[in-house]
């Protein structure tokens, strides 16, 4: 039987971002600074996965402070208030036996919990210069913000609106055996 394998989020290698589109045709890119998970497989088999991920909210970043002040207040996530951003995985599909993967789970964003699908590009296990394994993941969705109450937007004259509804959700990831 094989054992549990922990793994850990290579915070300094990792990085969990996202875009949506400003004025219908511009992509504004953002990313989290604070996140962690709990992370057991069976061996190194990674569809046997039990990932509990969650990050802070109030660490969103875009480049420019004032949108990030905006998407932290209560139009956006309302950190306030919510002071976590949670995903618990439960399901993997193997799409083509050569590490393209798709996973289920559980995105729970201002107290709403809804199921979403993420496709996983697996780059395998490797050992870096000081002897430390690391698996490494591209994590990649889209959600619709306005499923998880992140309404805000503006109407523009030319017809369309100020913020996509989409929001693509783009991730690197390197875990370290924990």
């Amino acid at each position: 039987m094989k054992t549990k394998t922990k793994w850990n989020i290579d915070v300094t290698h990792s990085e969990i971002g996202f875009f949506v589109k400003h004025l219908m045709v511009a992509k504004v890119r953002g990313h989290f600074t604070e996140f962690d998970a709990s992370i057991y497989t069976t061996g190194d088999d990674f569809m046997s996965a039990e990932i509990d991920f969650w990050l802070n909210p109030a660490s969103v970043t875009t480049g420019d402070a004032s949108r990030d002040k905006h998407l932290k207040s209560p139009d956006f996530f309302d950190v306030e208030q919510f002071k976590e951003i949670h995903f618990t995985a439960n399901t993997y599909e193997n799409v083509d036996k050569d590490g393209s993967y798709e996973m289920y789970g559980d995105l729970e964003i201002k107290g709403i919990k809804k199921q979403i699908k993420l496709d996983v590009e697996f780059g395998g296990i490797i050992k870096d210069p000081w002897g430390n394994e690391k698996a490494v993941f591209s994590i990649n969705g889209k959600i619709k913000r306005k499923d998880w109450g992140l309404n805000w937007n503006a109407a523009l004259e030319t017809g369309g609106v100020l913020v996509s509804d989409d929001v693509t959700i783009n991730c690197e990831v390197q875990l370290a055996r924990g």
